[in-house]
């Protein structure tokens, strides 16, 4: 009966240590999130900071989430109102099943047309334009994303295409989506691309009616008013791009915005819950609500706020000290519960600093170190530091005293060389009467 017991305790144990639980858990905290994709990320996008991930370096299939990236590189390499022509393979080469814009073949449109209808509706064939229009090809292009994922700091994402359809050697992972989401917010085109709703493409040279409306595939920015579980709308919602196919199931790059905090969250190999109910929607919701329920950007110094007052060497009386004001304001991301007021600041000055100094000089750095990260900004002069009148008398007394005294040394160093010179001329001219006269004739006569 003991051994039967022990055995059973043995077993708990195991089980307590190997089995691990379904929820994953936040990276900074103990905190457990009951996400349903199997993987996802959470990052603020100021920082860079990771809220939460889990599975975020797993290699998985990024669908039209890549369209991010041709998105990038089109608003890079072109402007905005270049126009581009739709040939054959553009149209022809994405598979059955796939979202086009109905576009035509020697359709001209606009980077900017193609642009909203590659973001809003993600339509395929208007990625293979643009790659098109920008390498030639659409493997070209291919080598021009691979190029821009390494700049971006992407570690394990291959692309072999401008849109997303499918291909074993198209890959991402979560954490690199979220770079190039993030660098891609950054643009002000693309961001105001990927927060609209819907988009109509104009009647072109091949196509005379305006009735190809295309609303967006992220049911977080469409607004209604349905009480039904399925009705996604997240009112802080910013963008950005989803994705489908069979092998990467739902996924999304989606971002959103509350005060003056935002986030990227990405979701890949979404399915339905139990009860029909869109997984990646419902994870980005769960992912949003945990950042701005936990976390705030908190100011650790003012733009312009003095950081503090120094002693100035060589200073007048009536400006003895100087005001080190910071160049720009420094945020951090932290739990709202964190309490930074006892940060310490250091602050470092420029070398051999000394009076005068003019207003809004640089004149150091100030820097703040919180969890092992730093954060810094230029420290500039608050106000005007004048010199000393004593210093400037002594200093002026020095400087002429110094200014003679070169003088002296160029001018007996001319005289010197007169002297010298004048020496060489009387030498020059004895020898010369010498061996004009009596020493020439001699020898002459002796020749005889």
């Amino acid at each position: 009966m003991k051994n039967t017991k022990r055995l059973f305790l043995l077993i708990l144990m195991l089980l307590t240590i190997f089995i691990t639980p379904s929820f994953a858990t936040d990276t900074n905290t103990s905190v457990e999130l009951a996400t349903n994709c199997p993987s996802c990320i959470l990052m603020e996008t100021s920082t860079g900071k990771i809220l939460y991930e889990k599975n975020a370096y797993e290699v998985r299939y990024p669908a039209s989430t890549t369209k991010m990236m041709t998105a990038i590189l089109a608003i890079e390499h072109c402007q905005l109102t270049d126009t581009a022509t739709v040939s054959h393979d553009a149209i022809f080469t994405v598979p059955t099943g796939y979202s086009h814009a109905s576009l035509r073949e020697g359709e001209i449109l606009t980077i900017e047309q193609l642009l909203n209808v590659l973001l809003i509706p993600s339509a395929n064939d208007a990625a293979n334009v643009l790659a098109e229009h920008i390498s030639g090809s659409v493997s070209e292009f291919a080598n021009l994303m691979n190029e821009k994922a390494k700049e971006i700091g992407c570690q394990n994402t291959h692309f072999v295409n401008p849109n997303g359809v499918h291909n074993r050697e198209h890959v991402s992972t979560a954490y690199d989506l979220a770079l190039i989401g993030n660098y891609a917010m950054k643009n002000a085109t693309f961001r105001q691309i990927v927060k609209k709703t819907k988009y109509t493409l104009p009647a072109t040279n091949q196509y005379d009616k305006a009735d190809r409306v295309f609303n967006t595939t992220n049911d977080l920015l469409r607004e209604n008013h349905s009480t039904a579980k399925d009705n996604y709308y997240y009112s802080y919602a910013t963008g950005v791009k989803t994705g489908y196919t069979g092998d990467a199931g739902n996924c999304i790059v989606a971002s959103a915005k509350k005060d003056n905090l935002e986030v990227i969250a990405v979701v890949l190999g979404g399915g339905k819950t139990a009860d029909g109910l869109s997984q990646r929607n419902l994870d980005c919701i769960t992912l949003f609500n945990y950042a701005f329920r936990t976390y705030e950007l908190k100011t650790l110094c003012e733009k312009n706020e003095v950081i503090k007052e120094v002693p100035i060497f060589g200073s007048s009386k009536d400006t003895p000290n100087l005001e080190l004001r910071a160049s720009e304001e420094i945020t951090t991301l932290a739990k709202k519960e964190e309490n930074l007021e006892d940060v310490v600041s250091e602050v470092t000055l420029n070398e051999h600093l000394s009076a005068p100094v003019a207003l809004g000089a640089t004149v150091g750095k100030v820097t703040y170190e919180i969890d092992g990260n730093s954060y810094s900004t230029d420290l500039i002069a608050g106000n005007i530091v004048e010199a000393s009148p004593i210093l400037q008398i002594v200093f002026g007394s020095i400087l002429a005293a110094l200014v003679l005294f070169i003088l002296y040394l160029l001018l007996k160093s001319g005289n010197e060389k007169d002297s010298n010179s004048s020496s060489k001329k009387r030498k020059g001219k004895k020898s010369s009467k010498r061996g004009n006269g009596h020493y020439r004739f001699t020898l002459l006569h002796i020749s005889d």
